[in-house]
């Protein structure tokens, strides 16, 4: 009587184990997040450390952009300035693997803005 649940479970884990390794399969996984929308919001290039599209594998396209304070926002990419930040970006990336100016120069301000606050 122990072997028929026993048997039920081994093969509900069994199908547990493939489904999961269906969805998060190694050529599922992106670089880049995938945005649940996105923001006209201008970004100034010298606090600019990334700009690349979302993978095509995401519901919604979009230009992901990192600041120097690890601060992502979705950019809507039908934008021309946002079209025109990616394109910039990737000149300025072509040759070097960290961006050249006007990018990433910069520095987060996060700590004066934890000073200010607190003081």
């Amino acid at each position: 009587m122990k072997t028929l649940p026993t048997l039920i479970l081994l093969a509900l884990i069994c199908f547990l184990h493939h489904s999961s390794a269906s969805l998060f399969g190694p050529g599922d996984v992106s670089a880049e997040p995938c945005c649940p929308g996105f923001t006209k919001r201008l970004i100034p290039k010298p606090k600019v450390k990334h700009v690349a599209k979302t993978s095509n594998s995401c519901k919604i396209t979009a230009i992901v952009v990192t600041t120097v304070c690890d601060v992502t926002s979705c950019i809507d990419p039908e934008w021309q300035w946002a079209k025109n930040l990616l394109d910039e970006f990737e000149t300025a990336t072509f040759n070097n693997t960290s961006p050249s100016a006007p990018f990433n120069t910069s520095n987060c301000d996060k700590e004066k803005k934890l000073q200010k606050a607190s003081g």
